[in-house]
């Protein structure tokens, strides 16, 4: 049992106290109001005290026939809850437990003491379970418990595995189903478990229950399941195979898997079906320079849950002062660097949901470039700047997705090597960088409208700065350490488009330059980089709440810089892969 003590006016306190001290209350001296329960028990009390504390007594007592009245019925509530409630009302303090929390929201929300409903919402917040947690927010719903229902659908949503095990997942409706599994929320670790938990809801009470196949079917995510899946289970699984419409659907995800690494891959998303859910996000870094060559044909990921890092798939092509961007959240990129010496234009693909993940080369560039910028806006992506072995670039290149093709687009007003590149209100920023043919340390950042296909500068950072990395987090633009020309910098400034200037935020806790910034679940991480010395396998990540860097306790596995970075949603047969 937990005690919610919640006090009334100072006011009504002291004459609660009063009465209380003198037996006033337990004696029923002056009460001049009984309330009765549904089960005929009765309760004594006093008119200005209850109204003091609760808008519903104070409306009877006031503006309806009750105030005339020395008796109230009160048929929906019983006797031990209404009695906890007015000893709350004269003592400011209730025992809620598990056996007597519902009795107790229900109540206070008829009678409007908010102070109770509220203690009962946290006790029933810190009890959120797989076994109880769709019962909670069904409750909270039905009592519009707005915090409780929002925390109780981000629990399941982030716990379905073990939600759709419970006995109160088969007892769902099926629209209650539907509205579950069709959610982009949902933290699944493959789309296999939302099909299995579809055909065990089915079967549990089958005869009632295998016409709403075809409508929760619909809403999962079949594309996205392994192909092996599909043809060893689900094409011998008789409640789908008697199904048309399944069968539709089992088709569609074998045609998709057939054709999207030629026809599908750079479109959108027909429908939900070929949409990654937005559950959970990791941190993908690949490529770059570090104390062996295993930096430059390596990939990790970082998993903030466990806070861990894991071997990737390994690249087909090494490369460090290469770039990643995302598509779709489906297919990450790897694009340009260096590759054995030489600067290339090659890029390579990873398909997340792949069986197993793996890289395959797509469309190259049109111009060779290393430590460049990219983005992706709408669909296009986007290559900017950069160093091709004999000088700075200015130029600039789009990768149309939709017909799978590279064209140059207005090149920049500055050449720019090493530069830092963001996405923020749909326009693609180029920050700093290192002119090679002046040896001039940049300052300046430009951006670029898709829509005008135009460059324009916007204000110059306080600190000239190259190899700096730069992340973009709630509508918020932040460019992270580099090199000034005479040292590493661990400083960082933040550009928000409203106001039109940078202004400084807290230092990182070591210089770095070439590292790898990335915004996730409202924090922003750097990752690596390197100073004069040192090349760091270590990571830091800001929390604009507390204007403060903290380090995590994991490291990479590999100490590099000049890598690249993305966060994805989380592979569903990713794996910890060997490396030597």
């Amino acid at each position: 049992m937990e005690p919610a003590v919640c006090m009334q006016c100072s006011l009504i306190a002291v004459w609660c106290r009063i009465i209380l001290e003198n037996s006033v209350f337990r004696d029923k001296v002056f009460c001049d109001i009984i309330l009765e329960t549904q089960d005929g028990f009765k309760i004594f009390g006093h008119k200005v005290i209850l109204a003091s504390a609760s808008q519903y007594f104070y409306a009877m007592f006031t503006n309806f026939a009750e105030k005339n009245k020395d008796l109230v019925v009160l048929g929906e509530l019983d006797f031990a809850t209404l009695q906890l409630l007015v000893d709350f009302i004269y003592s400011g303090e209730i025992m809620i437990n598990k056996n007597n929390v519902k009795d107790l929201l229900t109540a206070a929300n008829l009678l409007l003491l908010n102070d109770v409903s509220e203690a009962c919402c946290a006790f029933l917040l810190k009890r959120l379970h797989p076994t109880n947690c769709l019962g909670i927010k069904a409750f909270a719903d039905l009592h519009s418990c707005t915090k409780l229902l929002t925390s109780s659908e981000l629990y399941i949503q982030q716990n379905f595995s073990s939600v759709v095990m419970g006995n109160e997942f088969l007892s769902l409706s099926p629209e209650e189903v539907v509205k579950l599994i069709s959610s982009d929320e949902l933290v699944v670790p493959s789309e296999e478990e939302v099909v299995e938990c579809v055909i065990r809801w089915v079967k549990h009470d089958l005869d009632s229950r295998k016409c709403n196949l075809p409508q929760l079917m619909e809403h999962v995510r079949l594309p996205l399941i392994s192909k092996n899946y599909i043809d060893t289970k689900l094409v011998k699984e008789p409640l789908l195979d008697n199904c048309p419409k399944c069968k539709d659907y089992i088709k569609e995800a074998l045609y998709f898997h057939s054709h999207k690494l030629n026809q599908l891959i750079f479109t959108n998303p027909k429908n939900i079906r070929t949409k990654p859910r937005l559950g959970y996000k990791v941190i993908l870094v690949a490529g770059g320079y570090g104390y062996t060559k295993l930096a430059a044909g390596s990939t990790e990921w970082y998993e903030p849950k466990n806070n861990q890092w894991y071997f990737g798939p390994k690249m087909i092509t090494c490369r460090d002062g290469a770039s990643l961007a995302v598509l779709n959240d489906h297919f990450v990129f790897a694009m340009g660097g260096h590759s054995i010496g030489s600067i290339v234009q090659s890029v390579d693909m990873l398909d997340l949901f792949s069986e197993p993940p793996c890289w395959k080369p797509t469309v190259p560039m049109l111009v060779k470039r290393t430590e460049f910028g990219v983005g992706v806006i709408n669909n296009y992506l986007y290559a900017v700047g950069g160093y091709d072995g004999t000088n700075s670039l200015n130029s600039s290149e789009a990768f149309d997705c939709s017909i799978k093709k590279w064209r140059m687009i207005s090149s920049m007003s500055t050449t720019r090597a090493d530069l830092g590149a963001g996405v923020l209100n749909n326009l693609l920023y180029a920050v700093g960088g290192f002119d090679y043919s002046s040896s001039e340390v940049l300052n300046s950042v430009e951006c670029y409208h898709p829509n005008l296909d135009k460059w324009t500068p916007v204000a110059e950072m306080s600190v000239r700065r190259y190899g700096a990395g730069v992340g973009v987090l709630d509508g918020v633009m932040y460019v992270v350490g580099g090199f000034d020309g005479l040292e590493s910098q661990k400083s960082v400034e933040a550009y928000r488009p409203s106001l039109g200037v940078w202004t400084t935020v807290d230092d990182m806790h070591f210089p770095r330059q070439n590292a790898v910034v990335v915004a996730l679940d409202g924090l922003l991480y750097v990752i690596g980089g390197n100073n004069a010395e040192t090349v760091y396998n270590s990571v830091e990540f800001y929390d604009p709440t507390y204007d403060t860097w903290f380090m995590t306790e994991a490291p990479m596995n590999v100490a590099r810089h000049f890598a690249g970075v993305v966060a994805v949603v989380k592979p569903p047969y990713f794996k910890t892969y060997e490396h030597t």
